[in-house]
């Protein structure tokens, strides 16, 4: 905690004034451009990685980003999407998954949460990619296994975001980008996944993949 004390009197003494106008320009309202989903590990610090400023994310996180199905659990992170997609008219949803992460390792092996229920029931909406894999890639090695699962997981969660209404809605006028990410703790390296070629992909200044879905062509009825 005195860590924590001291980089807050740092943070008032140096930090503060000298973005003084940002933070009372802040003080009435957000605008952030950008919904970030992502795992709740420490390693994973999104508005480091983007070198976002304070108001540029609206952050959701939660152990394995997960996107629970609409409906199907009415929590925090459904309620999050909905008043980040409808009350501040986010038009881009970012959804980062990491290496090394321990939800995804729990996902591969189930037995590592049998003492923690309330992990394994959240971790259930990660099945589908864990069939992926156990089903397609049964030869990989440990490392390689937990790759694959957190990729699968990532469209995964994406194909979960798409059924939230809200979102759905704006994804059929085109009125909202959707990305999946995942980041290299070990490099700094970011993927990102490709919708189009269906493979993750190096992201680059001059190559964003994204894992929007084309608008569909909405029928107009004349009366």
């Amino acid at each position: 905690m005195k860590r924590l004390i001291q980089g807050l009197m740092r943070f008032q003494r140096e930090v503060f004034p000298v973005k003084q106008q940002l933070f009372k320009s802040l003080a009435e309202s957000q605008n952030p451009h950008s919904l970030f989903i992502t795992c709740a590990d420490s390693r994973v610090v999104p508005d480091l990685i983007t070198q976002a400023a304070p108001g540029d994310l609206f952050i959701c996180r939660n152990a394995g980003n997960i996107v629970p199905p609409y409906g199907l659990t009415n929590g925090g992170v459904t309620a999050t999407i909905e008043y980040a997609v409808v009350a501040l008219g986010i038009k881009n949803i970012i959804l980062c998954g990491h290496s090394d992460c321990g939800a995804m390792r729990a996902v591969l092996y189930p037995e590592r949460v049998k003492d923690l229920p309330t992990v394994a029931s959240w971790l259930g909406h990660a099945e589908c990619a864990r069939r992926v894999v156990a089903e397609n890639h049964a030869n990989l090695t440990d490392e390689d296994a937990l790759r694959v699962v957190t990729e699968e997981n990532v469209v995964a969660q994406l194909d979960h975001l798409r059924t939230h209404p809200s979102v759905a809605v704006r994804l059929a006028r085109g009125e909202i980008n959707l990305y999946g990410w995942v980041y290299e703790i070990h490099t700094g390296q970011m993927t990102a996944y490709d919708v189009e070629e269906g493979r993750f992909l190096p992201l680059t200044e001059n190559t964003m993949p994204a894992a929007t879905p084309r608008p569909r062509a909405l029928r107009r009825i004349v009366a």
